[in-house]
């Protein structure tokens, strides 16, 4: 449609990828700066990452949305064949309202997500580093944002902690007796991993917490904060042979937590929230070790959040709302380049006619705005009108320039 946004979500989520797939279309920070770039280079000028432990989703403006799946398979380790099979394209409207219920975590794994608007930010402004995102996603993540502040304020879809994070130490807090006299190692202190920290420090009373991360640096940090223990990541096989409890929440692409690495001899809870997974599952035949996944880990914890969909309706009213805001400032977005063509073409062709040139500069911006007004009252009549505009002083040539 001329004048309209192609806009688009390509991607795949816990709904229909298991673990192992979503690990395979994850995107790091490296990974996602190399996509960027290729999309820039190809003309593109609005895209966005999302690539979070649920979902991996492009989002971005384009005439064909097969390029951005040729972006998702040429810079993961996932392929065509296999998106096919388990991935998804959104269009227009239906893509808007997608992003819109990720940032409110109505399409999150644990219902109700407080993270996931955060991580929509974190894509915005590293596109916006590369200058990838322009008016358009901005007031989409904006109005994105405004409808999650309003959801969290007006209702109670996310009282109490609903995260990752928090689905493990409610999951420890459930299944593990007497906790706060265990050994509990984190390895990994990214973002996920250091709400874990807080959320274990805050629920479970225990001091016998460890870290451990690739980075000392970090480790250090996070450990410091909360009176902790850190050791450096030579010291693993130590610290997990002396666990009760582990929690993985680390980057890599590989299996760092091995059946050689584990006391046999000795229980031990690992709940790894890594995607893609790291540790090996083989780790699950050990008759000493109880290993539960993301997905295992989200499952279980939303049959204690069944209360929160009863709220869902009342936050989709919220969210309707804004997005119908959002909506409406496309169709009247849509006006602009006939609006500005028109007073070109009024300023250049007759401006001569007119001794004072202020003067009749305000008249056609009044004239302008005057129609802007009408268009915006009768939003049926809008197509026909600008058709009518554009025929009459004839602008296609100044709208396509």
């Amino acid at each position: 449609m001329k004048n309209g946004i192609q806009y688009f979500v390509v991607g795949l989520c816990y709904k229909n990828a298991d673990l192992l797939t979503r690990g395979k279309f994850t995107l790091n920070k490296e990974q996602t700066k190399l996509l960027l770039e290729k999309a820039k280079t190809d003309g593109l000028t609005e895209l966005m990452v999302n690539s979070t432990c649920n979902r991996t989703e492009i989002y971005g403006i384009t005439p064909d949305p097969n390029l951005l799946i040729s972006y998702l398979c040429e810079f993961s380790e996932g392929n065509l064949e296999c998106f096919r099979e388990k991935g998804y394209v959104l269009e227009g409207k239906e893509a808007i309202n997608h992003v819109f219920r990720v940032g409110c975590g109505l399409e999150s794994q644990i219902l109700g997500d407080f993270e996931i608007i955060g991580q929509l930010k974190k894509s915005f402004y590293f596109s916006k580093k590369f200058k990838m995102v322009n008016g358009f996603s901005e007031r989409l993540v904006n109005s994105v944002i405004q409808s999650s502040k309003r959801i969290k304020t007006e209702t109670e879809i996310s009282t109490g902690a609903t995260s990752v994070s928090f689905a493990s130490v409610h999951y420890i807090l459930e299944n593990v007796d007497e906790v706060f006299h265990k050994n509990i190692l984190l390895f990994g202190t990214g973002k996920i991993g250091r709400n874990t920290c807080e959320n274990l420090i805050k629920h479970t009373q225990n001091e016998h917490v460890v870290l451990i991360n690739r980075t000392e640096e970090s480790a250090q940090k996070i450990a410091g904060k909360f009176n902790l223990i850190y050791k450096k990541f030579d010291h693993l096989k130590d610290e997990i042979q002396k666990a009760d409890i582990m929690i993985v929440a680390t980057s890599a692409d590989y299996f760092s937590v091995t059946p050689e690495l584990i006391n046999p001899e000795k229980s031990l809870l690992i709940i790894d929230l890594s995607i893609p997974s790291n540790v090996d599952p083989k780790v699950k035949l050990m008759e000493s070790v109880t290993l539960i996944n993301l997905d295992e880990l989200s499952q279980m914890t939303n049959a204690t959040l069944v209360k929160r969909e009863k709220i869902v309706p009342i936050a989709e009213q919220i969210l309707n709302e804004v997005r119908a805001e959002f909506l409406q400032w496309i169709e009247h977005r849509k006006f602009a380049p006939t609006l500005k063509a028109l007073k070109n073409k009024l300023l250049n062709g007759q401006s001569q006619d007119f001794p004072d040139q202020d003067d009749f500069s305000q008249t056609v911006n009044r004239l302008a705005g005057r129609v802007a007004s009408y268009l915006k009252k009768n939003p049926s009549k809008a197509d026909e009108t600008l058709s009518m505009l554009q025929d009459l002083y004839q602008l296609d040539s100044e709208i396509d320039a």
